[in-house]
């Protein structure tokens, strides 16, 4: 749905029984996010209804047997007695045909004027999830997902040793939607020789937070989440999923570790297999109630070439793609968000996880 900011405001003046929109700002990075709840949109309101034509399974290179369309494995999930770049796994790791960036060369830092550029130094990667073709995240046994998060956490070490990089950006575009050029469910790792301007912000505004208060900002969000309950959509033994306070997009959630961490690659083996079953759960959740929308998930982690942090804590944001992004998130950076996270965190909750 596109948003339309001139038909938020005109709401309150054609109407009396328009309930105010509100402002709620991100505790942070300070972004400020628009709340309209008197569009307040439910799940059905999201669900398209425009056929989609399946993909052929003969032309797809992630599929078992086409393993000779990619190139090698630098990592993989396999049955013990099958070989490297054949059939038999569960879960490859490869380099991007097409990447972003690439491993070989120098940085090559100069400027021009007052200009700064680089070489396109780093490493793209896609984590193949699963030999078979039709399957996902809300569909994958516990297990399979935290395979995922292993292979993550393997490769994330494994590009740390490279003094050039410096943070690993992990996402996952499922759907036309949301990016994906490929069904096959995979996720993506791109190694950056810089810290994204979006991680810079978040680890700013926690240490601000941090230097006023002396306690980490996204322990005090899992406090008063936990306290109020209102936006809490799962529970865990080492996860809490919540729909932020000021969530940019409708039905956003977050999963944040219940023990303060920076570093995701440092995780123990329990906390992974954990994070395997809450993803899995959440995923099914929102299969359910929004009909397997498209979405995005992104995780954020501290810059490999940091200490522990005490402001900063790792953690995951899915975002399911229900709107569009126009011009006046564009020009003011504010975000429109038809359906308040307390509303979302409700559907969620009462979904249950397929």
């Amino acid at each position: 749905s596109q948003t339309d900011p001139e038909a938020a405001v005109a709401c309150a003046a054609t109407t009396k029984e328009c309930t105010m929109s509100e402002l709620r700002k991100d505790p942070l990075v300070g972004r400020w996010v628009i709340v309209a709840t008197e569009r307040a949109k439910r799940p059905s309101d999201y669900v398209s209804e425009e056929p989609v034509e399946p993909p052929d399974p003969a032309r797809n290179p992630f599929a078992e047997g086409h393993e000779s369309q990619t190139p090698p494995e630098v990592f993989a999930v396999r049955d013990p007695h099958s070989q490297p770049d054949g059939p038999g796994w569960k879960l490859r790791v490869v380099p991007n045909r097409f990447p972003a960036l690439r491993i070989e060369g120098e940085l090559g830092k100069e400027g021009q004027g007052m200009y700064d550029k680089m070489n396109g130094i780093g490493a793209h990667e896609v984590i193949i999830e699963s030999p078979e073709h039709a399957a996902t995240l809300g569909k994958m046994s516990d297990v399979r997902v935290a395979d995922l998060f292993f292979a993550v956490r393997d490769r994330i070490n494994d590009l740390a040793r490279d003094p050039r990089l410096r943070y690993m950006l992990v996402f996952k575009n499922h759907g036309e939607g949301a990016g994906a050029t490929l069904e096959h469910t995979h996720s993506q790792l791109i190694a950056l020789p810089v810290v994204p301007k979006r991680v810079q912000e978040e680890i700013a505004g926690a240490r601000r937070y941090f230097e006023f208060r002396d306690r980490c900002v996204y322990c005090d969000i899992l406090q008063q989440e936990l306290a109020s309950q209102t936006r809490v959509v799962h529970r865990s033994a080492h996860f809490l999923v919540i729909a932020p306070f000021a969530s940019s997009f409708p039905f956003e959630c977050w999963i944040v570790p219940l023990r303060h961490a920076a570093h995701f690659h440092l995780s123990p083996p329990e906390v992974i297999h954990d994070l395997g079953s809450v993803r899995r759960t959440l995923v099914g959740k929102l299969d359910k109630t929004l009909e397997e929308p498209p979405y995005n998930f992104v995780l954020h982690t501290t810059p490999v070439r940091e200490g522990e942090l005490e402001h900063y804590h790792w953690h995951i944001e899915v975002a399911p793609k229900l709107t569009r992004v126009a011009g006046f998130e564009w020009g003011s950076s504010f975000f429109l968000n038809p359906t308040p996270p307390e509303e979302a965190a409700k559907f969620l909750r009462e979904a249950e996880g397929a």
